[in-house]
């Protein structure tokens, strides 16, 4: 399973979304510092939830790490939200 998948079933078993876009950005940053050669190294999480409205914008990152867990995010050398 990739990585995508696993980040998209926790994100949706987490939260109520109303959209939820999971891209891989890896590419963009090849020979980065950062880049372990994996090619699921940077990821861009896009998603609104009703959860969200009542969150400032760090808690609603909190909560978006908490539900990815150690796991995912141990992973993960970049990740960006565009959450609402």
């Amino acid at each position: 399973m990739g990585l995508d998948i696993e980040i998209k079933a926790a994100l949706e078993n987490a939260f109520a979304t109303n959209t939820l876009s999971v891209i891989n950005e890896s590419s963009l940053h090849s020979g980065h510092a950062g880049d372990d050669g994996s090619g699921e190294s940077h990821w861009r999480i896009v998603m609104s939830a009703p959860e969200f409205a009542s969150m400032s914008r760090i808690a609603r990152h909190r909560a978006i790490h908490t539900a990815l867990g150690p796991a995912i995010i141990g992973r993960i050398h970049a990740l960006a939200l565009d959450v609402s």
